[in-house]
């Protein structure tokens, strides 16, 4: 029975052996045929022909995604056709799979060049600084994250100047609608009727400024009525003063025009005595 007992745990640990065995060579296998994928892919990039290249990618990536060239290359097949969104996917997924720094370096290298065309320049600045984390010595990524950080200092600039206007706009549409909302308010108050007239009645002021009511009207009126009272009023039948004036005037004028006459008269009647003669 003891016997029986060693050989079959010989038996197994032979087998379990030989599965692992298999595992590895078939994983071996595996990351030989998505290398051979991704090198076949390379070639038809190199012939301009990125449909082919996509093709032979993306077998390599779905035989083996831990093999990240398989992504990389893919996304800069998309990079060098302008499509920056699955460029950018793709090589994300890279990073994601990568262990290496090298190869970190130049997948963060690439995604800041990705963020640099789609104009996302704070975002290129934080890649950038990724892939000099993990190569410092590269000058070519030092000088773009440069170029990334003056980008994102000029946009900043920009959003606030944009956001300054939007206030002002804001602002003065406010105001409009306050000016609006007030105007709509005195059409409706009351007492713009009563400033209405108050100016109508501003308008019967007298050449003293001082304004004439009805009460001033009776006033004056009266004040009329005893001057008229003061004179004497002609009564039925009779002369008024002035007529009597005029009459008298009249006669005067009469008596004068007969009295020259009379002395006119008397003149002719009187001799003239002549000269002597000598």
């Amino acid at each position: 029975m003891k016997k029986l007992s060693i050989i079959c745990a010989v038996l197994m640990t032979t087998l379990a052996f030989a599965q692992d065995k298999d595992k590895e060579r078939q994983k071996k296998l595996t990351l030989e045929t998505a290398t051979d994928y991704v090198y076949e892919g390379n070639e038809l990039v190199d012939a301009d022909n990125y449909i082919s290249a996509e093709m032979e990618y993306r077998k390599a990536i779905s035989k083996a995604p831990s093999v990240v060239a398989g992504s990389y290359n893919l996304g800069n097949s998309y990079y060098e056709k302008e499509n920056y969104e699955e460029a950018l996917y793709r090589l994300k997924l890279a990073a994601d799979n990568s262990n290496s720094k090298s190869e970190k370096h130049k997948i963060f290298h690439n995604i800041g060049n990705i963020l640099m065309k789609k104009e996302l320049c704070e975002m290129a600045v934080e890649s950038f600084k990724n892939a000099l984390r993990n190569d410092p010595t590269d000058d070519e990524t030092r000088y773009n994250l440069a170029i990334a950080k003056e980008c994102a200092e000029q946009q900043k600039k920009e959003e606030e100047k944009d956001e300054e206007k939007k206030d002002e706009e804001e602002k003065e549409e406010e105001k409009k609608d306050e000016e609006k909302k007030e105007d709509e308010e005195k059409k409706d108050d009351p007492k713009d009727e009563g400033d209405q007239e108050k100016k109508e009645g501003d308008d019967q002021k007298d050449d003293e400024g001082k304004p004439k009511d009805d009460k001033d009207q009776g006033k004056d009126e009266k004040k009329e009525d005893k001057k008229e009272q003061g004179k004497p009023k002609p009564q039925p039948g009779q002369l008024s003063p002035q007529q009597i004036k005029n009459l008298l005037e009249a006669m005067n004028n009469q008596e004068q025009k007969v009295q020259e006459k009379i002395n006119a008269e008397k003149q002719k009647g009187v001799k003239v005595k002549p000269e002597k003669d000598w």
